[in-house]
């Protein structure tokens, strides 16, 4: 690294990172290909999280590069006010095409946290319109993570995001008890037999709160940010029972489970709920350019499409400078088509067990407290070092490096969610280096 270099990383405020730490030893990845980086000083890291669960294709797909260098060719930016592009409507038809059934309309943002935010705009106004504005209340879960926009740090429920911004949230906010509890569902292989009833928590809620005052629950189908937590048997398939007794909509938030990584286009489809809204983004475009969106059913657009103000006016008063951008929707629609070309669901579902295999085989290593998986996703929780929680997490992070492996590690919990092109010696692979890095980083 030059002496420039040194000047401009100082200048670097990362996100979600140990800065200090960070910019004592950094981790440069100066390229990738495939299912690999490339760091600056020539190290090759399997991708063990594609990138952070948005590049299930790898990276540097020739249709996709080939994709980016045309659309900025013949139209580089458009706006999304009062005009379109024809990448946005190709993807926005192509999203719906595969959604749940019933489900329809797109509305694009630039990322997850401007799509929860979104939806929970929408779940306002569309009890607004119906006559219902009293209903203002969220519900979200614990652990649960939903972005970093007010909204979504509201609605979730992970401490460290919440806790220097108190005054930022969003009034009315109640949380459901998360579902992992490793004393009745330890080492679960799918989802875990024991649980489902915890979803009568929200009848709790409703009764507390007042059906009438609860506009939506928002929920991950799969909780990835805090260390891939699977839904119980039964478990959305109550929570979807409840929200439709009491007139609450249902938002899965499916920015980690769309496009692919539960071995269907969404989670929805495969736990079989459907619920109101779901939020999307990351897979997407693959990761190469940002976008984000939600998708809700044909009610709540034409409750909105019904609303009592003169035709020439909008009908939902939000958006963004970049919604539908055309770079980011040409990426989108050729991600698509690979998907397709190079059935990729399909491969999802072909590697889903010898992910299961590997990740379990982890099991004879006495400081592992706790398995699980679903999908092409998978973490092991690892005892913690007495007094000093994350420690061992980051240890083992810089040790993967040396060996070969990006990992992502949520304190002291690995979690990984490999690219869908991987092979099944990729991934076997990635899992014995991983038990050799967690012999050689004991607890204690």
């Amino acid at each position: 690294m030059t002496q420039y270099d040194k000047k401009a990383l100082d200048a670097y405020w990362l996100p979600f990172t140990s800065n200090r730490s960070f910019k004592k030893s950094p981790t440069i990845l100066a390229s990738a290909k495939g299912a690999y980086y490339y760091t600056d000083d020539g190290k090759k890291l399997f991708d063990c999280l594609s990138g952070l669960w948005c590049c299930p294709l790898g990276h540097g797909h020739p249709k996709i590069a080939e994709a980016v260098s045309n659309q900025a060719k013949k139209l580089d930016y458009s706006t999304a006010f009062s005009a379109a592009n024809p990448d946005a409507i190709e993807l926005a038809g192509r999203i719906a095409a595969v959604a749940p059934i019933g489900m329809d309309k797109v509305f694009f943002t630039n990322s997850g946290s401007e799509a929860v935010d979104t939806a929970l705009k929408i779940a306002l106004g569309y009890h607004r319109i119906r006559g219902e504005g009293q209903r203002f209340r969220m519900i979200g879960r614990e652990r649960g993570y939903h972005g970093v926009g007010f909204g979504g740090m509201s609605v979730g429920g992970m401490v460290a995001n919440r806790k220097m911004f108190p005054t930022g949230m969003l009034p009315g906010v109640d949380h459901l008890p998360h579902t992992h509890n490793p004393s009745e569902m330890a080492f679960s292989k799918g989802q875990p037999k024991w649980g489902g009833h915890l979803a009568n928590e929200l009848e709790k809620l409703v009764a507390l709160h007042d059906a009438s005052t609860i506009a939506a629950v928002i929920v991950e189908p799969v909780q990835g940010s805090t260390g891939v937590l699977v839904p119980p048997i039964g478990y959305l398939e109550r929570l979807r029972e409840i929200c439709t007794a009491h007139g609450i909509l249902l938002i899965f938030d499916e920015i980690i489970t769309g496009f692919g990584r539960m071995g269907h286009y969404f989670g929805a489809q495969r736990f079989n709920v459907t619920p109101d809204m779901i939020t999307f983004a990351k897979g997407v475009t693959n990761g190469v350019i940002p976008m984000g969106g939600v998708i809700v059913n044909n009610n709540i657009y034409e409750t909105f499409m019904g609303v009592q103000t003169p035709e020439y006016a909008p009908e939902f008063f939000h958006g963004y400078t970049y919604s539908g951008h055309p770079m980011a929707s040409a990426v989108g629609n050729t991600t698509f088509k690979i998907m397709e070309e190079e059935d990729l669901i399909s491969q999802v579902q072909k590697l889903e067990p010898i992910l299961e295999k590997a990740m379990h085989s982890l099991k004879v290593e006495s400081s592992v407290t706790d398995i699980r998986n679903i999908g092409l996703a998978a973490a092991v929780d690892l005892k913690s070092i007495a007094g000093k929680p994350g420690l061992r997490g980051s240890t083992i992070f810089k040790r993967a490096i040396e060996k070969g492996l990006l990992i992502r590690l949520v304190g002291d919990t690995v979690a990984v969610g490999p690219p869908f092109i991987s092979t099944q010696q990729e991934i076997e692979d990635m899992v014995a280096i991983l038990l050799q890095i967690i012999e050689e980083v004991p607890a204690a």
